[in-house]
């Protein structure tokens, strides 16, 4: 089995091939192809099939899915289902573009959280539309250093974007977050975010399947949704450990850009059906 290696802001994938739909992928094989010592290395698999082949009833929010030529069926690296990642679209749409599977540069992705509009950039970025981020009431984390608070935030899965004092480089993020099942029965990514100029967030973030991770596109668009007043129109720099993107947020929803680049590509000499 073919397989590329992708990442934006080093938010890395393992990208499989499989337009027809006919792999069975099983959290343990999603699990494997992710461990980075026994298998490629990943914070998570992009499937790239299409929609019609996919097998599966589009339902909810990904009822617009339908619509799509290409469906990103994503996993996280213990093998659990996600509904949308940001940083994985751009990258999916720049492997879509760079093996000729789509043409121009305007293009719909299908994910679990609806259609997303995506713009491969003339500077080699790629901007994805993330719809409109809910945010909600307030909520808290308990980390191996301490609780957090902050404000619950949907941009098709669900946040908790917590504001700090100091650095988020001096934050515990090492262990998985302890949530109220109440409020997150689904889990969810926890970012802790600071603003260290104006118009500039800095953020880390621990992922639900994942773990702490170098970036996170959905919980980029998160912060800058909980940093910014209700009603408002804002631009911000989000700087991640692994780079930095920009949220463009006004009536419209919410627009993110940034790096997606495609780095290797191979075949898979593990049992995919395990």
């Amino acid at each position: 089995m073919r397989f590329a290696k992708g990442h934006g802001t080093e938010n890395d994938f393992v990208i499989i091939p499989d337009p027809d739909g006919a792999l069975d992928l099983r959290p343990a094989a999603v699990a494997a192809l992710c461990d980075r010592r026994a298998g490629i290395g990943a914070d998570g698999v992009l499937r790239v099939v299409r929609t019609a082949a996919l097998g599966e009833a589009l339902t909810g929010p990904a009822a617009s899915a339908a619509e799509c030529e290409w469906f990103m069926d994503y996993r996280n690296a213990d093998g659990s289902l996600a509904e949308m990642c940001g940083n994985g679209v751009r990258v999916f749409a720049r492997y879509l573009a760079d093996r000729g599977l789509v043409s121009g540069k305007d293009l719909a992705v299908g994910t679990r959280a609806g259609a997303r509009r995506v713009v491969l950039e003339d500077e080699g970025e790629v901007t994805v539309d993330m719809g409109r981020p809910e945010v909600g009431g307030e909520a808290r984390a308990v980390l191996a250093g301490g609780t957090v608070t902050g404000a619950r935030v949907h941009v098709g899965n669900p946040h908790l974007a917590c504001r700090i004092e100091g650095s988020p480089a001096e934050v515990d993020l090492s262990g998985r977050p302890q949530l109220d099942a109440a409020e997150f029965p689904d889990g969810a990514n926890v970012e802790v975010f600071t603003e260290a100029a104006p118009g500039t967030l800095e953020m880390r973030v621990n992922e639900r399947g994942s773990g702490e991770t170098r970036s996170c596109g959905t919980g980029i668009v998160a912060v800058a949704a909980a940093a910014t007043a209700p009603g408002q129109d804002a631009t911000w720099r989000v700087r991640v450990p692994g780079g930095e993107c920009t949220v463009v947020l006004d009536a419209d929803g919410a627009r993110l850009r940034g790096p997606a680049v495609i780095v290797a590509e191979g075949e898979i000499l593990m049992d995919l059906g395990a």
